[in-house]
């Protein structure tokens, strides 16, 4: 397995955090969901310091460096300020009460 980090510093860019959250609810989480061996993608934020990114959890080496559905770059003007990826040493699920995961999070909710 391996987890790719992206972000953006959205301050040379025309986009914000909140018209982001409308792309994600309009199609970045739709398109996404039919990615193959990507087991998991959280988008996140940080309104404190202009940035914008994801966490993306893949099943092999090989998926996470196949092409993405990404139109981010795009929309954003410029790739990805800082991209990483790792090896993942171990995974776990904790005690959880909402058992679905897709569709939660502020793009949803507000």
């Amino acid at each position: 397995m391996q987890a790719v980090i992206v972000w953006w510093d959205l301050s040379q860019s025309e986009q914000t955090i909140a018209s982001l959250r409308n792309f994600l609810r309009d199609e970045a989480v739709e398109r996404f969901s039919r990615v193959p061996g990507l087991r998991l993608k959280v988008w996140i934020s940080d309104e404190h310091t202009n940035r914008w990114g994801a966490v993306l959890l893949w099943e092999s080496a090989e998926a996470a460096t196949a092409p993405v559905p990404s139109r981010a770059a795009e929309l954003i003007g410029y790739p990805p300020t800082h991209k990483h990826t790792f090896d993942v040493e171990a995974t776990t699920e904790g005690a959880y009460d909402i058992a679905r995961l897709a569709r939660l999070g502020r793009a949803f909710t507000g």
